[in-house]
């Protein structure tokens, strides 16, 4: 079975709800997700501890689910971002993405010649172990694979519009704890410069027609930034999920367990 297309999710105006991996590298992931009816997955590199090995285990598990895998690299080197791709990520999402020239750069190690400068080695985990044409399979790589830039620095901000503008750009992402940081407001998204900021990013995405996207805790979040524009809503992840739902269990068993020792009681 074809593996959904990340790029032309990103192109539709349809909503695209995902979610991400920073710790479970499961063999059912991703029929997993696919039973949850995820969209997509966000693997990430930056933050885990995840190599490339497990990268490219994760990614072979979510093929099996059907599940388009969208991975963030550590850095924006071309060993990081090429070795991510032949490994089988549909997508890349870059940390940090600050200007036009950094994403020429990340364009040209994610393309192929005569687009880009990435290597070339085919009949590997990218091309599903597959042969082809040659000249067929480069051009369709680079007609396919998406781009994700975090916008989560102010200078990503101050040259929003030559970033959405940027040939290669799918989506723009707010990476909102970094993007606080770099506003000098640690965490205070009700801030006034941070809503600015936003709304910056939000205004570029409607102009340059690209997908607008956000890491999200709840539900009720995923819908008020839903509202405002955002069609790519990426709710919590692995970590996260497990651990509320985990601690909600326990807490209602010790809860209810209590009830009853006092029941006895009287």
């Amino acid at each position: 079975m074809a593996i959904k297309s990340l790029k032309s999710m990103f192109a539709s105006p349809k909503l695209k709800v995902g979610h991400s991996i920073f710790e479970f590298d499961t063999p059912g992931i991703g029929q997993i997700m696919n039973v949850a009816g995820v969209d997509f997955t966000f693997l990430d590199m930056e933050h885990s501890g995840f190599s490339i090995s497990d990268i490219k285990r994760s990614i072979t598990a979510l093929r099996a689910g059907n599940i388009p895998t969208l991975v963030r690299p550590p850095s924006s080197s071309y060993n990081h971002i090429a070795r991510v791709l032949d490994v089988g990520a549909d997508g890349i999402i870059m940390p940090m993405v600050s200007s036009k020239e950094e994403v020429e750069h990340i364009v040209s190690c994610m393309k192929y010649p005569p687009k880009g400068k990435r290597g070339v080695a085919l009949g590997i985990a990218h091309d599903r172990y597959r042969q082809g044409d040659t000249a067929k399979v480069l051009e369709d790589a680079n007609r396919k694979i998406a781009l994700a830039v975090l916008i989560e620095t102010k200078e990503g901000v101050d040259n929003i519009d030559q970033i959405a503008s940027s040939i290669g750009v799918d989506c723009l992402w707010i990476g909102h704890f970094d993007l606080s940081c770099s506003l000098g407001i640690n965490g205070q998204f009700d801030h006034p410069d941070f809503i600015k900021a936003v709304n910056k990013v939000r205004k570029s995405a409607a102009k340059y027609n690209r997908a607008l996207g956000q890491l999200v805790n709840d539900v009720e979040s995923g819908l008020a930034f839903y509202k405002r524009g955002f069609d790519v809503i990426c709710y919590s992840g692995d970590v996260w999920v497990y651990q509320r739902a985990l601690a909600e269990a326990v807490d209602e068993i010790r809860a209810g367990c209590e009830k009853l020792k006092l029941s006895k009681r009287k």
